[in-house]
């Protein structure tokens, strides 16, 4: 890649940072992903021999730290906080409008959700089965007190509750325009099945890292702010 050829720390933190799919990474990283498979599981675009030049392009600009099992942030990495959910907060604002078919991917989505699930408060195991059905899709969710887990089979257990939407409302809710309770009360998704999980899930499910900054830029639209 030909440089900038420009004395300028911008310059320099776009040379770093400035590759496609580079700043995913690290978005993928800041919320928990430290495996390779976990980077590639949610960035599925994103080709394994591409992924495997970026974590060296971010290693070697000091930003990353590999280990045989593990990669992690540098403080440098760590310092890149408020850079990339600066950009989530600009993009609430200006750039997040309706979702395109292409970026509804229900894999994706299951992957994201299944990490943001609270379990601290569970005392037995709850399974979750969420139909997409206009994408013909089924997914479980298996919590268990500690821990949560996405299947993209039928994990053989006894299922605990139903989730159904159609897989715009699903992000939509994931991303914090919706809230799931208003839209389980407007009929755009469906919660069935054990009282116990029907109430507590909504509280569970800790959405999006970007959630709040689109709750905050739709707060300030309907306020005219």
């Amino acid at each position: 890649m030909r440089p900038y050829a420009q004395y300028c720390p911008i310059v320099r933190a776009v040379e770093a940072l400035g590759d496609r799919w580079t700043l995913l990474i690290v978005r993928e990283m800041l919320t928990g992903a430290t495996r390779f498979n976990e980077f590639s599981r949610g960035l599925p675009g994103l080709s394994r021999a591409l992924l495997s030049r970026r974590l060296r392009q971010l290693e070697n600009a000091g930003i990353v730290t590999h280990t045989d099992s593990a990669y992690a942030l540098t403080q440098a990495g760590e310092d890149l906080r408020p850079l990339v959910f600066g950009l989530a907060d600009w993009g609430a604002r200006h750039a997040f409008g309706d979702p395109k078919p292409e970026e509804l991917d229900p894999e994706v989505l299951m992957w994201w959700l299944h990490g943001r699930v609270d379990t601290s408060e569970l005392t037995k195991r709850a399974v979750i089965q969420i139909e997409v059905a206009d994408r013909s899709r089924v997914f479980w969710l298996v919590l268990e007190p500690g821990d949560a887990s996405v299947c993209y089979t039928d994990p053989g257990f006894d299922i605990d509750a139903v989730l159904a939407s159609d897989i715009a409302t699903l992000f939509r809710v994931w991303e914090g325009e919706i809230d799931l309770t208003a839209a389980a009360k407007t009929g755009a998704l469906t919660l069935t099945g054990a009282r116990w999980i029907v109430r507590g899930f909504p509280t569970w499910l800790q959405l999006s890292p970007a959630a709040p900054y689109v709750q905050a830029a739709q707060l300030a639209k309907a306020g005219g702010g």
